[in-house]
């Protein structure tokens, strides 16, 4: 009796045992279904810094400036020698990256209107989270969304992410000042290396639940006012800097008359370019240096959380900055130190991962979208104007478009201006016709005269007329694809040479 009492008490431990077992098997296997699925598309982070210029990098070819970090990804990834913020002013710029529209198709930026919430949904955050991407964003986010084209309320969208560390307008240096980022205020003070720390415990976070991600991450630095991390006070004490070749007025004179009406131009004296450049200067790269330091944590999260090896990084800027050169400060105009920024990407997954490699291929901000998305496996909305940079990674010298539009229509209305870049040439419009004003062209061949000290447009000669033809096709794209709403319709006219100017 007691020996079949033995048996069945053995028997049944050997069933919970087997039970065990096999949901314990079960359970393993769907785990590594799981990580199965998410090693088949990639994390995804994106870093993007405001009022940005390439000149401010090492790997960018700056030797006076400490960005370790930043240069790392650049060695290990590809970096991209043309690439164009298509708006130069941080609202527009941000929705042209989320959405892969121009300004003229999603009609959001200063003085016009926020985005809306049709063409907010088809962006990529949204298309990652409804893919199963676990999603997240830190910093300035720079827009905001509304219902409709009316007068309805605006908001920012913090419940289309999983997790939300941004914030309103231009948000703040001081981390304490920034509501969604309070929690890290006591250990980092100073929003950038904050958003560093919120970038490590949301990529700690994600790696634990075994579902992709896309961290994106808006610092508000290296943006006016100067309000540097006191960390690095000693990495610029005392230091003097190069001033670019075009430093100064006397580079700007063959520039349009309109060009000079905006800020930009004023900006050159009263924001230190002119007496205090080395002082201005070490104040900038700090700030580009608490950035670099940033990156380097989020780095290290990734390593750490064992997802290096499937960890995509894009680092770029809203737009560039003029910081003395031809004689402007600040954004927004259409030149080169305005215009083209950095973009590097690092996929670890590439075969030419770790190879340093560059491209001079034309790329543009609008790409940054369907970049995204095509990493993910998701499909780009039909229309969009952004193309695709995977396929430069397999063929750094191949291209993926002909040209791109640069746009300014904010500020002053004298300064307004359309324009089309190429690889090796730039053709600007500036319209405005009134009083001393004449409307007026440019042309840079940019492969030859990469600072844009000769304009060849009173020279007429066959490549002028050649861009004159992209420029055409460019307002006719306008005419026919702008939105008729926050004012962006008239621009079709306004921008077509042909037509004489009205007032």
């Amino acid at each position: 009796m007691e020996r079949q009492t033995r048996v069945r008490e053995q028997t049944k431990k050997d069933k919970m045992n087997n039970l065990f077992k096999s949901t314990f098997t079960s359970l393993w296997v769907l785990l590594l279904a799981i990580r199965a699925g998410a090693e088949s598309r990639p994390n995804i982070i994106f870093l993007f810094t405001d009022d940005q210029s390439s000149y401010s990098l090492g790997c960018y070819g700056n030797k006076e400036v400490k960005t370790p970090h930043i240069d790392s990804l650049s060695s290990a990834g590809m970096t991209f020698d043309h690439h164009y913020d298509t708006t130069a002013i941080c609202m527009a710029s941000r929705v042209n990256v989320m959405t892969g529209l121009y300004e003229y198709r999603h009609g959001c930026n200063f003085d016009h209107g926020p985005l809306t919430e049709k063409l907010w949904k088809t962006s990529y955050p949204i298309r990652l989270r409804k893919a199963g991407y676990l999603t997240a964003f830190a910093g300035k986010f720079g827009f905001e969304v509304r219902k409709g084209t009316g007068k309805g309320p605006k908001f920012l969208p913090t419940e289309d992410f999983d997790k939300w560390g941004g914030g309103p307008g231009q948000t703040n240096y001081a981390t304490a000042k920034n509501p969604s980022m309070r929690a890290y205020a006591k250990k980092y003070p100073h929003s950038s290396r904050s958003y560093g720390a919120f970038g490590r415990d949301f990529v700690k976070e994600s790696a634990r639940s075994g579902k992709p991600f896309c961290l994106s991450i808006s610092f508000k630095a290296p943006h006016k006012p100067d309000q540097p991390d006191p960390l690095f006070d000693k990495v610029y004490a005392g230091k003097k800097f190069t001033k670019p070749l075009n430093y100064g007025r006397e580079y700007g004179k063959h520039f349009s008359l309109q060009s000079k009406q905006g800020r930009q131009y004023e900006r050159f004296i009263s924001w230190g370019y002119r007496d205090k450049y080395d002082e201005v200067m070490a104040t900038y790269h700090q700030m580009v240096h608490g950035v670099d330091a940033a990156v380097g944590m989020i780095r290290s999260a990734v390593k750490e959380a064992g997802v290096e090896k499937n960890t995509v990084f894009i680092f770029t800027s809203d737009n560039g900055f003029f910081c003395g050169s031809h004689g402007y400060g600040s954004k927004v105009l259409p030149y080169e130190e305005s215009a083209n920024v950095p973009l590097i990407i690092y996929d670890p997954r590439h075969s030419s991962s770790g190879e340093n490699l560059r491209s001079d291929a034309l790329t543009a901000n609008i790409d940054m979208a369907p970049t995204i998305l095509d990493l993910a496996g998701i499909k780009a909305p039909d229309g969009i104007d952004g193309v695709s940079l995977l396929p430069l990674l397999d063929n750094p010298k191949a291209d993926v478009r002909e040209t791109a539009a640069l746009i300014n229509v904010w500020g002053p209305k004298a300064a307004h201006s359309y324009g089309v870049v190429t690889k090796d040439y730039k053709y600007l419009y500036w319209p405005y016709e009134s009083g001393e004003f004449e409307a007026a062209e440019e042309l840079y061949h940019l492969a030859k005269d990469p600072h844009e000290l000769t304009n060849l447009a009173p020279q007429k000669g066959k490549e002028l007329k050649k861009m004159r033809g992209r420029y055409d096709d460019a307002v006719k794209a306008w005419r026919h694809d702008g939105v008729d709403y926050n004012g962006y319709q008239p621009y079709g006219d306004i921008f077509d040479r042909k037509i004489p100017w009205k007032p």
